[in-house]
């Protein structure tokens, strides 16, 4: 069987960033190698995804390898660009490599491979679970590089926990009036500046991680003199828990309903891409992984379970099927200077431990 070097399979994903549900080349990249390693792959799946699939000759689990594949969008010297400045194409390498390396050895159960994706715009996982992909997953396993500042490079943690998140716009509806006359006027802009004082004002439990503040504010601009009866504000929100999330969205929408009351505007609410749910991590399978990460490269290597204030839509899978097990391991590999730096870069020599410990994982359950 052919087995694929990690390092090659990333230098030409590198060289063909595409944005979310636009990853053309990369999907047919991935969709040609893995048939010509042997496997049932099918294209397209909610969106641009591929699944792939090889089953053994005896009755097992189903296992969903997972790894997204989704370029971020930036402007450069005034030119829109997309560049892979979260580690996608490394994830998509490490998953690739992997496969080559499990073809012929399932024995048991079926191994489905998935390549993701949308990540970055939070519709591709609900894409893929639309088209029936996690109908019956017993397990899914994904993975994601890390960066300098979280584990050093060559080690692993075997749980990174994402939080709840989401990004919510107010739009808030007023009155015009001339500016010599606020009276007969409803001024959405004072509105918007008490409401995001009161949200600052919301307190929840501190023994969690959580935060709700106000990163995109429209309002007025056509005429200095004239009081403006629209203002949109973007907020951005997350959560350590689904609970807490829950109970934060909910005073989040009384105090915006509330104060624009008071000011006598209307207030709409919108969730333009939903809430991401927290990380629901599988304790036995993640513990499971932890093992793997002994085996591949020692004790001394192994992280603690990571706790991450991002978001991630790999757990869409866990929430929308609650008796799916998932387990989603952290890549130690010196990104720097940070996730979704356009300048980002890191040591691809710690690729092959990432493809190693999906190797071993897959044996174990599959082999």
């Amino acid at each position: 069987m052919t087995t694929l070097n990690v390092k090659e399979i990333f230098n030409d994903l590198h060289q063909m960033p595409e944005l979310g549900m636009q990853e053309y080349k990369t999907s047919a990249y991935l969709a040609d190698a893995m048939e010509k390693l042997g496997y049932d792959v099918t294209r397209n799946v909610g969106g641009t995804g591929v699944v792939a699939i090889e089953k053994g000759e005896e009755e097992g689990p189903v296992l969903l390898l997972r790894a997204d594949m989704d370029a971020l969008p930036y402007t450069i010297d005034g030119k829109q660009v997309a560049i892979h400045a979260c580690g996608h194409d490394a994830h998509s390498a490490m998953l690739l490599a992997a496969a080559s390396v499990l073809k012929g050895k399932i024995k048991r159960g079926t191994l489905k491979v998935l390549f993701q994706p949308a990540e970055e715009t939070l519709v591709g996982a609900l894409g893929i679970i639309d088209a029936g992909v996690l109908e019956d997953v017993d397990m899914a396993l994904g993975l994601h590089i890390r960066p300098v500042q979280d584990i050093p490079f060559g080690t692993l943690s075997p749980g990174v926990k994402h939080s709840s998140s989401t990004f919510v716009k107010v739009v808030l509806h007023g009155r015009s009036a001339h500016a010599s006359r606020p009276h007969l006027g409803v001024n959405t802009i004072e509105a918007a500046a008490a409401i995001i004082h009161s949200v600052a004002s919301i307190k929840m439990n501190p023994n969690f991680s959580w935060s709700c503040k106000p990163t995109i504010i429209n309002g007025g601009g056509t005429a200095t003199n004239i009081i403006p009866d629209c203002t949109s504000m973007m907020f951005d929100i997350r959560s350590q828990t689904n609970e807490i999330m829950s109970e934060l969205l909910e005073r989040f929408q009384k105090v915006v309903k509330s104060v624009a009351e008071a000011y006598e505007a209307e207030a709409e609410v919108i969730f333009p891409g939903g809430v991401i749910p927290a990380a629901v991590l599988d304790d036995e399978l993640t513990a499971e992984v932890a093992e793997s990460i002994k085996e591949v490269v020692g004790e001394e290597n192994l992280m603690p379970v990571l706790n991450n204030t991002g978001g991630e839509d790999f757990h869409y899978f866990a929430n929308k099927y609650p008796n799916l097990k998932a387990a989603y391991f952290g890549v130690g590999v010196a990104a720097e200077p940070g996730l979704h730096d356009p300048k980002m870069s890191f040591n691809v020599d710690g690729l092959q431990n990432g493809v190693d410990v999906l190797v071993n994982m897959t044996l174990k359950k599959l082999g």
